[in-house]
């Protein structure tokens, strides 16, 4: 059998700030459905691959793929339409808070709809009844009406998970999620993700800090350190003192 195409790969990729190298030759790949943990400390190099990827920055070198489609040579139209292909979600929620919680899902269907459509939030009963299957699949349907910034941090955090799920992205960059929620919320938006990833054969690339979450729910886990990747492994097979060393060796 033909092995499936990545969601997601990284080739050789660099990014330099000035005289900085913040990261270096990085390879990677995250396959559809799977859920790969990012770890490294902070200044590691996560958020520049996470802005390469989604094309924030452009890297100096190397290749960004989606799928078949290489991307971080693209502009305009073609570059638009392949970010819609990429759900972000943020440890600090990023919703607008006086806005219901299915009305921040719909935010997910601008990238599909014409411009003027869009700017008059003219949704149509499709856009609004996958809004309400994806707060349903994250257990928010009954605050579905509910002002977001009235929902508790890890509420809000399922309804971001929601809106990428309504944006029908192939890729989910979900860059510290957890950050700011506490320990028996954390489990419950990665168990959250983990499904999503599972059900939806998306591809998830998320960086975490707690090396005990990476290992519960990652299939697989790519440490980075100084702007290198330092281990790519299956959870399976990763040791104790591999993740220690991510945060106390030197490269």
């Amino acid at each position: 059998m033909k092995p499936e195409q990545p969601t997601l790969s990284l080739v050789n990729v660099s990014k330099a700030y000035g005289s900085q190298k913040a990261i270096r030759d990085i390879n990677l790949h995250v396959n559809p459905g799977e859920f790969v943990v990012l770890l490294g400390p902070s200044g590691a190099g996560k958020s520049t691959i996470f802005k390469c990827i989604s094309q924030l920055v452009r890297p100096d070198s190397g290749e960004v793929w989606l799928d078949s489609q290489q991307i971080n040579h693209l502009r305009g139209n073609a570059l638009r339409l392949q970010r819609r292909r990429i759900g972000l979600i943020f440890q600090q929620f990023n919703l607008v808070s006086r806005l219901s919680a299915l009305q921040n899902v719909l935010l997910g269907r601008l990238g599909h709809m014409q411009t003027w459509k869009a700017n008059l939030g003219l949704f149509s009963p499709a856009d609004r009844q996958l809004g309400l299957r994806s707060l349903d699949r994250v257990g928010m349907l009954d605050k579905a009406y509910q002002r977001a910034d009235t929902l508790s941090g890890g509420q809000q955090q399922r309804v971001a998970i929601a809106r990428v799920m309504a944006q029908e992205s192939n890729l989910i960059l979900a860059d510290e999620p957890v950050a700011s929620l506490d320990p028996v919320t954390s489990r419950q938006v990665l168990s959250q993700l983990k499904d999503v990833a599972a059900e939806s054969n998306m591809a998830i690339l998320c960086s975490l800090h707690q090396t005990d979450l990476a290992l519960e729910f990652a299939d697989r886990i790519i440490a980075v350190s100084n702007g290198v990747v330092t281990l790519n492994k299956y959870v399976r097979d990763v040791q104790e003192n591999e993740l220690e060393s991510v945060y106390t060796s030197k490269h």
